[in-house]
């Protein structure tokens, strides 16, 4: 029995086998998930109903229990509206950021280093998270 709140089987497993630099994608509910899958990579569907579950849930989660030292969104056009990527920022706090054009972005989905597209129920547009998996540090190791 785990004592974490994320207990998702598949969720933990390939998380557990993503080392430093995978790379794990948080998929907004109109992401072509299908379409973005590579060679390594793990879907897992949490679209159960619009709004369930949404991509704030599952990046707390995801932050309660694997490292992330960067993170990239989709750029939004000059008049779309995408506050989630401030609300992504606050949550992650002192990682890499970026912003990626269109098309880059979803090559970036697919490369090799993508280990996990969790799919949500996220309505907002531009919502899609590429998170890159940092190491756990030791105690001793603070200095870097």
């Amino acid at each position: 029995m785990l004592k974490t709140a994320v207990i998702h089987p598949t969720i933990m497993e390939v998380l557990a086998r993503s080392g430093h630099f995978a790379q794990v994608v948080i998929a907004d509910g109109n992401l072509p998930v299908g379409a973005m899958t590579g060679p390594n990579s793990t879907t897992v569907h949490l679209n159960f109903r619009p709004g369930l579950l949404d991509a704030l849930t599952v990046l707390e989660g995801i932050l309660e229990v694997c490292p992330v030292q960067g993170a990239i969104v989709m750029e939004k056009p000059a008049e779309a509206n995408a506050e989630i990527h401030n609300e992504y920022k606050n949550l992650l706090g002192d990682v890499t950021w970026d912003e990626m054009e269109r098309y880059a972005f979803y090559d970036k989905i697919r490369d090799q280093n993508t280990t996990l597209i969790i799919q949500t129920g996220e309505q907002r547009r531009f919502a899609n998270l590429i998170l890159t998996v940092g190491v756990v540090k030791m105690a001793e190791e603070s200095n870097f």
